[in-house]
């Protein structure tokens, strides 16, 4: 049984207030297929939209969705259908919802097709309930087919960060971008694995010393490695020292 949006209270952030500035820089280039955009144009959209969907942690070759792309350029799709391609493909579920909560995806998901924060901690919840009744797909159907998506971007227009610059301040909010993608439940998932000692992040040579396999297979290679080590560094030594005759090789 599916149930509907819980009601919460928007909170007063900046892009609910109704701009006087003058664009400039500082603001959001628009990228949208209204009127008669060139290839170039085209390209620069759909660009935009894997840095908007993807941030630029993930704007991985691997992630492109090539026949998206060809129906968008084609005129088959539009681009919230591109957009909506993009947030379900196989790739970006498995590199943001199979690694967080339903709460951080929740967030990651209203930053990225919204363009906002979540306004507080009972809209995450609402939209929490909305993903695991009716799971990804309905859930970003629900975002997408939303007054607040249609209203601020429509049928053509990439979504992008609203009103980040705030009004006499020197500086604004930070992009999206900037935050990270994991919240503390996937870190301490993590470190119950092994990957954090200390609070400093461990590195593995070989992809089979990774936990949770035996620690004696990590003991057995740490030393072969250390071993490794200075059998080269004694053979760089007496190469020196060849050369100029001072050991005979």
């Amino acid at each position: 049984m599916t149930l509907p949006l819980l009601t919460y209270t928007p909170s007063s952030q900046n892009q609910r207030v109704k701009s006087f500035e003058i664009p400039g820089e500082e603001f959001p280039k628009i990228y949208t297929t209204e009127g008669t955009p060139s290839t170039e144009d085209i390209n620069d959209l759909i660009w935009a939209a894997y840095r908007q969907i993807f941030n630029e942690q993930q704007i991985l070759v691997s992630n492109r969705q090539l026949a998206l792309e060809s129906q968008l350029k084609n005129k088959s799709i539009s681009v919230r259908d591109f957009i909506r391609g993009l947030v379900l493909s196989e790739t970006f579920r498995l590199r943001n919802y199979d690694t967080n909560n339903n709460y951080r995806f929740v967030e990651m998901c209203v930053q990225r097709v919204l363009g906002r924060k979540v306004y507080n901690q009972q809209e995450k919840i609402a939209w929490s309930i909305i993903l695991a009744t009716k799971g990804t797909q309905g859930f970003i159907d629900a975002l997408l087919n939303s007054e607040e998506y249609q209203s601020n971007f429509g049928e053509n227009t990439v979504p992008y960060q609203r009103r980040r610059i705030i009004a006499q301040q020197s500086i604004g909010e930070l992009p999206f971008s900037q935050f990270p993608r994991y919240d503390q439940s996937y870190r301490q998932q993590l470190e119950s694995l092994g990957y954090f000692q200390n609070k400093a992040p461990v590195t593995y040579l070989w992809k089979w010393q990774q936990p949770p396999y035996p620690i004696v297979y990590r003991l057995i290679s740490s030393a072969t490695w250390y071993v490794g080590t200075s059998l080269i560094a004694v053979g760089i030594v007496a190469v020196i020292l060849a050369y100029y005759g001072l050991l005979s090789l």
